[in-house]
C-alpha cells in the first residue's frame, strides 16, 4: 500500500512501460472535462437569454395593454364628439336608422320556365 501511494505521488504510472494507456485515459478525461465545461457555459448563456426574452415579453405586453387602453379611450363617443366640436362638427340629434337590404332571389332555369 505504501509503495502504491508513493508511486502515485512520484507519478511513475506516467513513465512506466504501459504509460501510453494511462496517457490516453488522461487525455480522454481532459477532453471530457472540457466538453462538460463548454456545455455548462452554453446552458448558462441560454438561461440568461431566456430571462432577457421573458423580461422583454413582459415589457411588450404591458406596452400593448397601455396602447389598447389608450385606443379604447380614443374610440369612445364622448372623446370623438369633443374632438369634432373643435372642428365645428356636432353629433346628430336624430338617431340613426337601420337599413335592411333584401336579397333578390335569382330564379333558376326551371323556375323561369314555369312562369
Amino acid at each position: 500500500m505504501k509503495g502504491g501511494i508513493l508511486n502515485i505521488v512520484k507519478a511513475r504510472f506516467l513513465v512506466d512501460e504501459d504509460a501510453f494507456k494511462n496517457w490516453l485515459f488522461i487525455l480522454f478525461m481532459v477532453v471530457l472535462a472540457i466538453a462538460m465545461i463548454a456545455n455548462s457555459h452554453r446552458f448558462d448563456q441560454k438561461i440568461f437569454k431566456i430571462a432577457d426574452l421573458t423580461n422583454e415579453v413582459k415589457e411588450l405586453r404591458s406596452e400593448f395593454v397601455d396602447c389598447r387602453s389608450q385606443l379604447m379611450k380614443l374610440k369612445m363617443e364622448s372623446t370623438v364628439s369633443s374632438k369634432m366640436k373643435d372642428r365645428g362638427i356636432l353629433p346628430s340629434k336624430v338617431p340613426p336608422q337601420k337599413i335592411k337590404v333584401k336579397k333578390i332571389e335569382e330564379k333558376g332555369f326551371f323556375k323561369k320556365l314555369w312562369q
